[in-house]
């Protein structure tokens, strides 16, 4: 029964590639019964009902029902993707009943992570479903090699999907006209990007894509990670072996991976060459240790066959036939200039073959920083590198250039009036958080609007480094010691040991290789020291388990009660830490000698132990394995720079309650300036996640078609730092944001001005309304975020004011940053049909309580509560709304169905009524709040008057999320560009 129903299922699902069809149909023609198969939707769901893990049947479901999920274009169902709407629907066109699907429902939980976010011209449609499976083999090969690492099929959709968005957006490679489409790839830092270019390229080569030419960072060191990437989990043991003589033993244990343990048994094998079973080899044209070359025999190696001469090779009778050629390169002037060279050479051919160029970093010297000023006669001097990607465009006249990144904003500054340069001018992916990822929202607390870190990422993960705790190093290597014992610790207690391959600790103070080589042996010195077999020793870790690892472990997760059940793991880490005889790896310098250290190689040793120091080698790109201390210190004045040395981001299956940063809050710059990098941390990670926010808006269609393309989204970079910039001034095209529509959705300024005339001014603007204020507050209630079931009640003053007259409010005041808040004040001014739908707006003031609240008279209002806010080093506030305050303001607005549980927010919401917190802020930097009231008045000039807004949201109305602004582009020289308002 078992091998009948799984064989019966696979055909049956296989017969369903465009989408569910009834099953029971479906399986009586294909079993060719004498009758439909009913009875075997009742086996059915007892399989599913009493299957354990590894089942085969629930797993090919799960692929199934998973892919079903997520389609974003289903033209089967017009319920949207991730949704029980569209589950249902897929049941319905299944013919499943009620048991069935609970059944289901509870083996396979509907997927409903959000998926990418694309900004995209409109594009032929080549790449079907229907072609992406019937042209899959290094996609099935690569998506089978991810199951067997654990990938969950969840995970392996949602990367399906946003690869296959990818490739449907490049041009068709059996297209007739050439045409090389450009696009970026925005994901996290260490989140997984090289997965998505793994898939991309797998889809790409299977559609047609014959040179594929992966730009694999500056660095030997990332380079050759990259290379080994795609050599185990891509192109396989078959092809990496292609051309070896059979009669050499070191052919046949891996050629260039004959030293490395994962070989041959985790690299994947296509079951004998793909040529043979009816596709295609690829021909590696790099190796792992050896970048791209001369090529020493002539081009032969270049040159593509033609099975069809008088055909030119992007016709299908040639292309379907033709092997790959697969390059990693670094991004160095030289060896670009051999590939060029050798191109070159190769003739008229160049303009048939498909090409696809992926960019790994591609914000990273591939960006034209050269001096606008400087060019001359219209025609751009471009730096080397970028040069180089312009010529290699110009020789591959049907080459895709696909960039990816973490750090999006050189690429988005890129001229789009440049024909010839790399802006994504075709689309732009945002890549969704993956689960398990460690990322900014485990670090930062981005909502706290208080000084409490109890409960926070703060405290769980962050060990500030200030000058009244010493720099606390003896701590962190205690820290890197513990974790190591804890991870032993759980291996031997069911935990997998298989995330605890390697263990690493990063120590990053500064880019100076003399800084670096003085700081390991400063390290070394206090290892040795540190006395970690004597009592001394194993008092103070005990002490550091019980007052930090014991409270923040995960409950899900082996912790050991007492450091006595911790101690053999102890001795066991250190000698893995020792091993080689020093606890320390420097990795530095201008050649590769520290790559070619075996202790550092995470590929060819068994188990890295170890303490890195060093700086720019691994900062970027470069994934650090194992690594769950780390100690930063080192300043820059570049926003992307400083996040692309967040190494501590990215996943750490087992351990991530392990995880901590010590990291400087007080780090000198300068003569008498001080700043706190974990604050610079969490300015940048906001505006990133600001971007991302601002392009999912974008990426709203519009009867079918998209809002903006590419070229028309300006660099949405929203507050940071005085002292850093968000990237260097030479990445960046001038692009003035307009408007932005945003109905329903909170518009808080955190950017204050701090001079007393503008604040009094404020103040002043603000006095009509806090006199209109009912004296008796209005209790409002919301259901506790923390404590599900239980509800937060709160006090507030309210009243309503017209819409011109809030209107004149906003116009009225001083902003520490005007242009963060005009784009919003242009759609709030806008009366037409599509504009703000909003008549009036609910002034709530909430009437705080606690140690930091004082209650005064504003000007001749009534009294008030005043609350405290801190400004960070930006002169901004983190947050001004509390979260708890929300949901009132929300029902108000229209986002939230009215709750008999807060009666008041029901009774004030109108279909066109929007709603305004409103928060007179005391800056603890001007003094002692109390100190400041005298007879219970206080100075209007010490007053932070802050609101955070809500328009309202009407369904009868045209409103729609979009935006409107300025951009100057190069090629339209002088002249501003004005998108208009088209609906």
């Amino acid at each position: 029964m078992t091998d009948h129903l799984l064989n019966l299922h696979g055909d049956v699902l296989a017969a369903m590639r465009r989408g569910p069809k009834h099953f029971t149909k479906l399986a009586f023609v294909l079993s060719e019964a004498d009758e439909p198969a009913d009875t075997e939707l009742s086996h059915f769901r007892d399989r599913i009902i009493a299957a354990g893990s590894g089942d085969e049947l629930t797993a090919l479901w799960h692929r199934t029902l998973t892919g079903w999920d997520l389609a974003e274009q289903a033209d089967w169902s017009t319920a949207p993707p991730r949704t029980d709407e569209r589950r249902a629907d897929t049941y319905t066109r299944l013919g499943f009943g009620a048991d069935l699907r609970k059944a289901l429902d509870e083996a396979v939980p509907v997927f409903k992570e959000p998926g990418p976010t694309v900004i995209s011209k409109e594009f032929a449609s080549w790449y079907s479903r229907d072609l992406a499976d019937v042209r899959a083999f290094y996609w099935n090969s690569y998506e089978r090699l991810l199951r067997r690492k654990g990938w969950s099929d969840a995970a392996v959709s949602s990367l399906d999907e946003a690869s296959h968005a990818v490739v449907e957006r490049l041009s068709d490679p059996t297209r007739t006209e050439a045409y090389g489409a450009r696009g970026l790839v925005v994901g996290y830092v260490q989140s997984g990007k090289t997965a998505n270019f793994t898939g991309v390229t797998a889809k790409a080569i299977d559609a047609g894509y014959r040179l594929v030419i992966v730009l694999g960072g500056t660095l030997n060191l990332l380079r050759g990670q990259t290379q080994r990437r795609l050599d185990m989990e891509l192109i396989g043991q078959e092809n990496i072996l292609r051309g070896a003589d059979p009669s050499d033993p070191d052919a046949l244990v891996g050629i260039d991976y004959q030293d490395d343990e994962d070989w041959p048994a985790k690299f994947v094998s296509h079951g004998g060459r793909p040529s043979t079973q009816g596709a295609f080899d690829i021909e590696r044209l790099t190796t792992r240790d050896d970048d791209y070359k001369s090529l020493l025999n002539g081009i032969r190696a270049l040159e593509f066959e033609k099975q069809a001469r008088t055909q030119p090779l992007y016709a299908p009778a040639n292309l379907h036939h033709a092997a790959a050629r697969v390059m990693v390169v670094k991004k160095n002037k030289s060896v670009l200039a051999k590939l060029i060279t050798d191109l070159k050479k190769i003739g008229p051919i160049l303009s048939e073959i498909p090409a696809l160029i992926i960019d790994d970093e591609s914000d990273q010297a591939s960006v034209n920083t050269t001096d606008p000023k400087k060019w001359e006669d219209g025609k751009v001097a471009r730096t080397a590198i970028n040069g180089q990607i312009s010529q290699l465009l110009g020789l591959l006249p049907r080459a895709q250039y696909v960039g990816y990144t973490a750090t999006p904003f050189a690429n988005v500054f890129v001229d789009p009036g440049d024909g010839e340069d790399i802006f994504p001018r075709d689309f732009l992916i945002s890549l969704p958080r993956p689960t398990g990822y460690m990322g900014v929202q485990d670090f930062h607390d981005l909502d706290r609007t208080d000084d409490s870190a109890t409960g926070t990422a703060e405290e769980s993960h962050i060990r500030g480094i200030y000058e009244d705790t010493g720099d606390r190093l003896q701590e962190a290597l205690d820290a890197f010691l513990l974790t190591g014992a804890l991870k032993l610790y759980r291996a031997a207690n069911g935990v997998p040991d298989g995330p605890f391959r390697h263990h690493t600790m990063l120590v990053h103070e500064s880019v100076r290789m003399a800084e670096h080589a003085s700081l390991a042996l400063r390290i070394s010195s206090l290892w040795h020291k540190a006395a970690y077999t004597s009592q001394e020793g194993h008092d103070r870790l005990s002490a550091l388990l019980a007052s930090d690892f014991q409270r923040f472990a995960d409950d899900g997760l082996p912790t050991p009660t007492s450091y006595e059940d911790l101690k053999q793991h102890v001795f066991r880490a250190r000698q893995l830490i020792n091993s080689g005889g020093t606890p320390v790896i420097v990795v530095n310098g201008d050649t590769e000698r520290d790559y070619a250290q075996p202790e550092l190689d995470f590929d060819r040793t068994p188990n890295v132990w170890k303490i890195l120091v060093g700086g720019t080698k691994l900062s970027r790109g470069f994934t650090v394995e194992g690594l769950t201390v780390t100690y930063y210190r080192r300043k820059t004045q570049q926003a992307d720079t400083l996040m692309q040395m967040g190494r501590w981001f990215g996943f750490r299956p087992g351990y991530r309650d392990l995880v901590r940063l010590y990291i400087g809050r007080e780090e000198p710059m300068g003569k008498s300036k001080t700043v706190d990098l974990y604050e610079a941390f969490e300015a940048i990670c906001r505006d990133e996640e600001t971007f991302r926010v601002q392009l999912t808006r974008y990426a709203t269609l519009v009867d079918g078609k998209p809002q903006v393309t590419p070229a028309q989204i300006p660099p949405l970079v929203s507050q940071h730092l005085s002292w850093i910039k968000p990237s260097a001034r030479n990445k960046m095209f001038n692009a003035e944001l307009v408007e932005i529509r945003s109905p329903g959705q909170w518009v808080e300024p955190t950017a204050y001005p701090t001079d007393a005339a503008d604040l009094r001014h404020n103040a002043e603007v603000w006095q009509s309304a806090l006199q209109s204020l009912d004296t008796d507050p209005r209790v409002f209630v919301t259901l506790s975020e923390s404590d599900r079931g239980s509800y937060i009640r709160y006090p507030a003053k309210t009243a309503i004011l017209s819409h011109d007259q809030m209107l004149d409010i906003m116009h009225s005041l001083q902003w520490g940053r005007p242009d963060l808040f005009a784009p919003h004040l242009a759609y709030l001014k806008d009366s037409s049909a599509v504009g703000c739908a909003t008549d009036d707006w609910a002034l709530i003031l909430p009437q705080t309580s606690g140690r930091t609240s004082v209650e005064a008279r504003i000007l001749d209002a009534q009294p008030l509560t005043l609350v405290q806010r801190n400004r960070n080093a930006r002169g901004v506030f983190n947050r001004i709304s509390g979260v708890s305050h929300r949901q009132s303001a929300e029902r108000i607005a229209g986002i939230r169905p009215p709750c008999e549980d807060d009666p008041f927010a029901s009774q004030f919401h109108r279909p066109r009524r929007g709603a305004v917190l409103l928060y007179p802020v005391v800056d603890p930097d001007l003094g002692d709040p109390a100190g400041l009231v005298a007879q219970g008045r206080i100075d209007p000039a010490k007053v932070v008057m802050a609101a955070a807004f809500i328009p309202a949201t009407d369904p009868t109305s045209q409103q729609v999320t979009c935006v409107q602004f300025r951009t100057i582009d190069s090629s339209r020289s002088g002249e501003a560009v004005i998108e208009a308002k088209e609906r």
